[in-house]
């Protein structure tokens, strides 16, 4: 399909009745649509998708129209969204360690590229704490600096180790042995049946 297709596809499994905290509905999306401008519409899909769980098809066409406009954040942003409806969704408030604290001394990407590894209160045979790897979507900025704060989205390397995760519990990065920062989770929401079809 082509970029036009898939963006009508992505609309026709959006119910008429949701809209952003802006108002913005699917028939808002049709008129950038008829208009050609298929990048903003692209854009409000994204949004209109952040009000309730839509199926995986949704995610999947609109990853595919970001990939043929060659917009890569928007496209690793949808593919991170196929992830969380078929995983679940883990939020969290991430304080990283200052550099002088820590190994890390430069910012990185918050676009779901960092793979660190957490304790989560997971052991190892031996009775060790296990450290278990997700990678890090950073929620409303590009980069994360050392000493910085951010509301985060993590993915699982193996979401089965990740099940008894609640709001409220202190989870802590690493990107070797040392505490690289500390993480407050602030939700847990498992997938939905309904929105993997």
């Amino acid at each position: 399909m082509d970029v036009p297709e898939l963006l009508e596809a992505a609309s026709l499994l959006v119910p008429e009745e949701i809209a952003t905290e802006n108002d913005i509905t699917v028939n808002d999306v049709w008129e950038y649509l008829t208009g050609d401008e298929w990048e903003v519409a692209l854009g409000l899909l994204e949004e209109l998708g952040d009000v309730r769980p839509l199926p995986l098809s949704f995610w999947e066409n609109l990853a595919t129209a970001a990939e043929q406009l060659r917009l890569e954040k928007s496209a690793a942003w949808c593919h991170w969204r196929c992830y969380e409806t078929r995983y679940g969704i883990i939020r969290a408030d991430l304080t990283l360690r200052p550099a002088g604290e820590a190994r890390r001394r430069t910012p990185f990407s918050g676009a779901g590229v960092l793979r660190p590894m957490w304790t989560i209160g997971n052991r190892t045979p031996t009775g060790e704490p296990a450290l278990d790897t997700a990678r890090l979507w950073v929620e409303f900025t590009p980069f994360l600096a050392p000493g910085g704060q951010a509301s985060v989205r993590l993915a699982p390397l193996d979401p089965s180790q990740w099940g008894h995760l609640r709001p409220g519990r202190v989870i802590t990065m690493h990107e070797d042995r040392s505490v690289a920062g500390t993480a407050v989770v602030l939700e847990v929401h498992r997938p939905a049946a309904t929105a993997t079809t």
